[in-house]
Formats: C-alpha cells, sequence, structure tokens
C-alpha cells in the first residue's frame, strides 16, 4: 500500500518535484503503454483540463462518483495499472503530443504549481464528478504518484 498523501503538505509537493526530476526519456515503464515524454505530456494536460484550459469529457456514473472516488482518493489502495485515461489528455488520441522533453516536464512543473494555488478553481473531474479542494489535493498526489511509479521513479 503506498502511504495515503496529500499536497497540502509541501513535504509532499517537494517529493513529488524531485522524483518528477528523476524520470528521463529512457526510463523504463513497468506497465501501460505511455513512453515517459508521452506521460509527462499527460499528467500536463491532466492538470490543464481539471484546471478548465483543455476539453474534458465526462463520463461519471454513480459508481464513479461514490465508490471508485472514495477508494481513489480517500484510501492508501494504490491506483491499479492499465484504467483507460479519457482521449482529451491521451498523448495518443487527442491529448498534447511530445517535444522537447525538458519543455515538457518544465510545462507539467508549471501546470502543477498553478494546480496547487490557493485561489485554483477546479471543473468536475470526468469520472469523480464535483470534488473539494482537500480532495483534488489528494486526487492530485494519487495521479502524479501512479505514474511516477510506472517510470520507477
Amino acid at each position: 500500500m503506498r502511504p495515503h498523501r496529500s499536497l497540502s503538505d509541501p513535504a509532499h509537493v517537494e517529493e513529488l518535484l524531485t522524483r518528477l526530476a528523476q524520470v528521463q526519456p529512457d526510463s523504463v515503464r513497468q506497465w501501460g503503454t505511455m513512453s515517459p515524454a508521452e506521460m509527462l505530456c499527460h499528467l500536463a494536460d491532466s492538470f490543464a483540463a481539471v484546471l478548465g484550459e483543455r476539453p474534458n469529457s465526462m463520463v461519471d456514473t454513480w459508481f464513479s462518483r461514490t465508490v471508485m472516488k472514495w477508494v481513489a482518493i480517500h484510501t492508501s489502495i494504490p491506483w491499479p495499472p492499465g484504467v483507460p485515461t479519457r482521449p482529451e489528455v491521451d498523448p495518443k488520441a487527442d491529448g498534447t503530443r511530445p517535444g522537447a522533453f525538458e519543455a515538457d516536464r518544465a510545462r507539467v512543473v508549471a501546470l502543477f504549481h498553478r494546480f496547487l494555488a490557493g485561489d485554483a478553481r477546479y471543473v468536475p473531474h470526468p469520472a469523480f464528478g464535483t470534488m473539494t479542494r482537500a480532495e483534488w489535493l489528494l486526487w492530485g498526489y494519487g495521479h502524479v504518484d501512479h505514474h511516477l511509479r510506472q517510470f520507477g521513479a
């Protein structure tokens, strides 16, 4: 089980930024189909989408808004590999295609900081629906951690 962590703790923010800096273009994935460069684009697009800056199609159901959200956000159970991503944030579909690796990493970091800003406003999550700021900060940690673990970081 992974520790239950939130981006409300500055130490957890620094931990993720340090781990993000460890990902390299040749990092080996442990699961899934994304390359390290595609993962950076996916994370950046995901933050942009929840900030309302990218389209985000809703697929929420009662089950996803209650059971799945509770497990994903409020427990320390690791997110499973292989959960399909929305096409708007999938670099192999309608998401941003990788460019220069370090520029893509800088885009993730910039959007990550905007996501954390005290005045950030979030649109509903495509599967989990409306969430509180506290839930978004739990989601943010869980989502980034999931993809960093995907590349052994």
